[in-house]
């Protein structure tokens, strides 16, 4: 029975780190069976404009609804990071473009593409006004003066549409631009001429074109969240077809967002009394409404949001505020996952090659847990060396379980064996590994970043197997280096492990694997000194 309770434990520690790998690496949906076409345009300046077309199916046209084709105008605002394009039917966002992320590690693969449709009806930052403010999304705005915009370093531009509401109101949405922010701001303001008071609500919306093959996984998520008071809310999007999600004033932003990359509305000032989430045939809305408020003949209001469209970067998240950065979470372990993050980018700021500072991070997490590997490899050693004696004891007391748990305690006590010693400091160590993966897996630093040899992408899979092969192979050595105190049955099934857990990391992002094999080598170095001693 006590021989029993190492072996049970070992399989449950075994099955915990199964089990957590297999919930951390679902499947991943299909991808495009198409890239990205790109299609260049020319102002009238005859500057190239680069604009891409999504490779998704076309999102259908609701019966009904015609498009705008007149006197239309559409608006380029580029700056360092990013090129945008207006149109001036709803003042809405027809498309932007990250300039330093690519699709692919490929030099002449596509730019990101984080909004991008066609009819404008579909664009993204729609404003509607209800009731007695009754502004349409798609009606006609004039532009200011000064048509495109180019922006860099510490310029800042401003872009004003202007239009007039079915009741009379003027209704000003003027977007601000800075040289070198992914980040810009949005000024909704409604003017009063009329002699009468007019009472309603404005409502802004961040609109996403949605199909099927943008679904995440179960640790990768894609779809709308919303920073709820202390907690982010996240929407299955699926979800959302059969019931819109309502929050109220304690909204501090509101997002689209995908593995590496966010878009994200912040209201400032009382400017949203309510953030719906809801989804329209093939649209994801996140609806920012603002209080019903009255405005009085003469009279302004002003609606002020912050916009970021950009990477989930920690720290350029933090530079916006506005709690953007909580965004980015890592988990039950984040306690954890976070100075580990700041250890790995402060190696990365020396040798400036990340599978190296992983590398110099499994070093450092090695030497850290090296006592309790020691305490652990020195107690399993110790209790196979009392296998005998303890089957003696079964044989003797075989039919006493209760002078047959005695007796084998008072063994462990006569010789100072504690029968868990051999597991528990594996245990401690399993939170440092969760909490590393999730740092590995969602830090977009990690994103196309080379190794060296034919590992281009730490953040992707091993394209040819070498990693999870050699670390499988490491895994089987480390096993047979490991002293055992179980039977010949229970040992033959734990050398499976090894295989499981090649097959589990194929395609695992190859930062991942190099954690893991190079931790495997030293705990072989680290046996070998035991054996040696012992």
């Amino acid at each position: 029975m006590e021989n029993n309770k190492n072996t049970i434990i070992a399989l449950i520690l075994m099955l915990v780190v199964w089990i957590g790998f297999s919930l951390l690496n679902p499947p991943s949906p299909p991808a495009p069976t198409a890239d990205p076409v790109v299609q260049e345009q020319r102002t009238d300046s005859g500057e190239e404009f680069v604009q891409a077309t999504p490779a998704r199916p076309a999102i259908p046209r609701p019966s009904g609804t015609p498009e705008v084709t007149r006197n239309v105008r559409e608006i380029k605002v580029e700056n360092d990071k990013f090129r945008a394009l207006f149109t001036n039917a709803g003042a809405r966002l027809k498309s932007l473009q990250l300039k330093e992320y690519t699709e692919t590690d490929d030099p002449n693969s596509p730019l990101i593409t984080l909004i991008d449709v066609g009819p404008e009806r579909l664009a993204s930052l729609r404003t509607v006004g209800l009731d007695g403010f009754d502004l349409s999304s798609d009606v006609l705005y004039t532009v200011s003066d000064g048509g495109d915009l180019r922006l860099t370093e510490d310029e800042v531009g401003e872009l004003v549409f202007s239009t007039t509401s079915a009741s009379g109101l003027i209704v000003e949405k003027i977007f601000k631009f800075h040289g070198e922010s992914y980040h810009f701001d949005l000024q909704v303001r409604i003017s009063n001429p009329v002699e009468n008071s007019l009472r309603g609500t404005m409502i802004l919306s961040l609109v996403q074109p949605w199909d099927d093959s943008m679904k995440g996984s179960s640790f990768e998520f894609v779809g709308p969240a919303t920073l709820a008071g202390d907690d982010i809310k996240t929407d299955d999007v699926d979800d959302l077809a059969k019931e819109s999600k309502s929050y109220g004033k304690e909204v501090v932003w509101t997002a689209f967002e995908t593995k590496y990359f966010i878009s994200a509305v912040v209201p400032l000032e009382n400017a949203a009394e309510q953030v719906r989430i809801e989804r329209e045939d093939n649209l994801v809305i996140n609806a920012l409404e603002s209080p019903y408020l009255t405005v009085g003949p003469n009279e302004t209001l002003s609606f002020n949001y912050l916009l970021y469209f950009g990477p989930r970067h920690l720290e350029i998240l933090k530079d916006v505020n506005y709690q953007l950065a909580e965004a980015i979470e890592f988990g039950f372990f984040g306690i954890i996952a976070k100075p580990l993050r700041l250890v790995l980018n402060f190696f990365y700021s020396f040798v400036g090659n990340w599978g190296v500072a992983i590398i110099l991070l499994t070093v450092i997490i090695k030497l850290l847990f090296w006592p309790l590997t020691q305490k652990s490899y020195s107690s399993m050693k110790s209790m196979q060396k009392l296998q005998p004696e303890m089957a003696k004891i079964r044989e003797k007391f075989k039919n006493d379980k209760e002078r047959l748990n005695r007796e084998i305690m008072e063994l462990y006590k006569k010789n100072r064996v504690n029968p868990l010693g051999g597991c528990l400091p594996m245990l401690v160590q399993i939170p440092v590994f969760f909490a590393l993966y999730k740092v590995l897996l969602n830090d977009i630093a990690l994103r196309h970043a080379p190794f060296m040899l034919w590992i281009d992408d730490l953040s992707a899979k091993d394209p040819y197997y070498v990693t999870p092969i050699i670390m499988g192979a490491t895994m089987f050595i480390q096993q047979k280096m490991t002293p055992s105190t179980m039977d010949p049955t229970q040992a033959k099934m734990f050398m499976l492990m090894p295989v499981v857990f090649t097959f589990m990391f194929l395609n695992f992002p190859s930062g991942l694997v190099i954690y893991w094999l190079i931790n495997n080598l030293l705990t072989i170095l680290q046996q070998y000194f035991i054996n040696r001693k012992v």
